[in-house]
């Protein structure tokens, strides 16, 4: 499972969920966005972290499949809600980023136990009142 079809499976999985009603505009990462005024949305960014070779190969066995890497992640949910109306917008969608994605295996993509939500002060963009989910994962990678 390469970088790419990681992202692309979770990026595919936030995209069905939030073109649900109530739908929910999403920014990923490094595609044009522009944030809706006085409406909910949502940030995704994948930061990979460490990996680790489950198994070693020789010269002769690279590239056979013999192989298996792990590969480490956080999936970050940045919620924007509008500000002044209390957390209660903002928690409402981080409970569904959490149960979207929370103790669950996607093919080869284990994640952990949700984090949060916590609130971030000050939010990035202003003018939001943001929330915060993160999500540790872990995929497996034959080489």
């Amino acid at each position: 499972m390469s970088l790419n079809t990681i992202r692309s499976t979770i990026e595919n999985r936030i995209a069905t969920e939030f073109a649900a009603a109530p739908v929910l505009q999403v920014a990923y990462q490094n595609v044009p966005f522009t944030p809706p005024n006085n409406a909910s949305w949502i940030q995704t960014n994948i930061l990979w972290g460490d990996s680790a070779y489950l198994t070693i190969l020789t010269t002769s066995t690279r590239g056979t499949g013999a192989g298996f890497d792990r590969r480490n992640g956080v999936l970050v949910f940045n919620i924007f809600s509008p500000r002044g109306e209390g957390p209660g917008a903002g928690l409402t969608i981080a409970q569904r980023c959490i149960d979207l994605f929370s103790r669950l295996q996607l093919q080869n993509i284990k994640f952990d136990p949700a984090n949060g939500p916590q609130t971030i002060e000050p939010p990035a963009p202003e003018g939001f009142f943001q929330t915060q989910v993160t999500i540790s994962f872990e995929a497996f990678e034959q080489s």
